[in-house]
């Protein structure tokens, strides 16, 4: 099987992923010398430093010169602050995601901007691997955990400053843009009351061998919340509703993606995003005028990326990065450097979600703080993390 997608240089590429490729074959030197009538000396073939962003359509957006946005940089030498446990979870699941999925989804062979600085995927998975051996070892000698020490990783590591490129920001040219998101507990019951007007629904299931039924892209958020779905739509019966929300746990759900349902029968459900009808997600309009509309399915536990709602990533808060999986990676260590509050540290985690707001989007990181029963704290827990970060890649050398 081969997959295509843009390189560094925005250019068709394509790698080999099962049997079928062959190495090229070099031809052999000729017996005898061969006269030419001049000798010509080839000029060096130089490699564009212009990357061509995409959006999770793959469709190309702008141009940016990678060279401007990497830097090699020792890490600085502040305590790494991470929970162990949890970023081992998040990324063997983040691994386990390349090795199941490598030849169904794209996304797990994009290279990105990244491949300007000579990163590779190769490198990348190496980093994942070493990082989830030192991690299983020191967990399981109840020693000190070696990835929270700057010395360590500016051993083991390639540190890679991350330079925000934001159209909209010129002046934005040192830090991250550093987003918070995050689950939120709501009330909500199984069918509809004069509290709980507004469902999560979910679709169809999926037929194996057989046409997904694409009836959900023709309507908007609006048409959806307009009661197409509810008794005497016109689309009666064609989702099921899975829990009914206030318009407040909606948009909730909505943005952050997954919600932990409070039912008034005494149990609770963790929902995720599932398939969405395909319009955009416009930045700058207000959440309440959106048209983009997801649908849901209940999960298990939080869930970040995946191709399919089966397949995603398991996260947990304080080691979870959302970002652009497109164009910067998935799986793409991050350590952010915060330095609010007086003393300063370093933040240690993975990119294992995105969301509407990265696509593309080069300037900003949107890290899970948690799970909270209310927006009051919430917002108290999020002003214990800076708006702005400087931002490091970390590469295995």
């Amino acid at each position: 099987m081969r997959f295509y997608w843009l390189s560094a240089a925005g250019h068709l590429s394509m790698m080999c992923l099962a049997v079928g490729c062959q190495a090229a074959t070099v031809p052999s030197a000729p017996s005898a010398p061969v006269e030419v009538a001049a000798t010509v000396t080839p000029s060096p073939v130089a490699v564009s430093p212009l990357y061509t962003t995409l959006d999770e359509f793959g469709q190309p957006q702008f141009q940016v010169d990678g060279r401007k946005l990497f830097r090699d940089r020792p890490l600085p030498s502040h305590r790494i602050s991470t929970a162990p446990m949890k970023l081992l979870q998040v990324l063997r699941s983040t691994r386990q995601y390349f090795q199941d999925f490598s030849d169904t989804d794209p996304i797990t062979q994009r290279e990105g901007i990244l491949a300007i600085k000579g990163v590779t995927l190769p490198q990348v998975l190496d980093t994942l691997d070493f990082m989830i051996a030192t991690l299983t070892e020191d967990i399981s000698r109840k020693r000190p955990i070696r990835l929270q020490d700057p010395a360590f990783i500016n051993r083991y590591f390639r540190v890679i400053q991350w330079l925000p490129h934001n159209p909209r920001n010129p002046k934005q040219t040192e830090e991250l843009r550093l987003t918070k998101y995050a689950v939120f507990t709501h009330r909500g019951s199984r069918t509809r009351t004069e509290t709980y007007t507004t469902a999560l629904y979910a679709l169809p299931p999926r037929v194996p061998d057989q046409p997904e039924e694409l009836f959900y892209k023709q309507l908007t958020k609006q048409q959806v919340l307009g009661g197409i779905f509810e008794p005497g739509g016109s689309l009666y019966g064609r989702v099921k509703p899975l829990a009914y929300l206030t318009r407040q746990g909606l948009e909730d759900a909505l943005m952050q993606g997954t919600i932990l349902v409070q039912f008034t029968d005494g149990t609770e459900a963790f929902f995720n995003v599932d398939r969405n009808n395909g319009i955009p997600f416009l930045k700058g309009v207000d959440p309440y005028e959106q048209q983009r509309y997801w649908y849901f399915r209940q999960v298990s536990s939080l869930k970040g990326y995946g191709s399919t709602i089966e397949n995603k990533i398991n996260t947990q808060p304080e080691v979870t990065f959302a970002g652009d999986i497109w164009n910067i990676g998935l799986g793409r260590v991050i350590v952010v450097e915060d330095t609010q509050g007086g003393q300063p540290q370093l933040r240690l985690g993975v990119i294992a979600d995105t969301g509407g707001a990265f696509m593309p989007n080069l300037y900003q990181l949107d890290f899970l703080a948690g799970i909270f029963p209310n927006r009051a704290t919430y917002q108290a827990a999020a002003r214990r993390i800076p708006n702005y970060v400087r931002a490091y890649i970390l590469i295995k050398k």
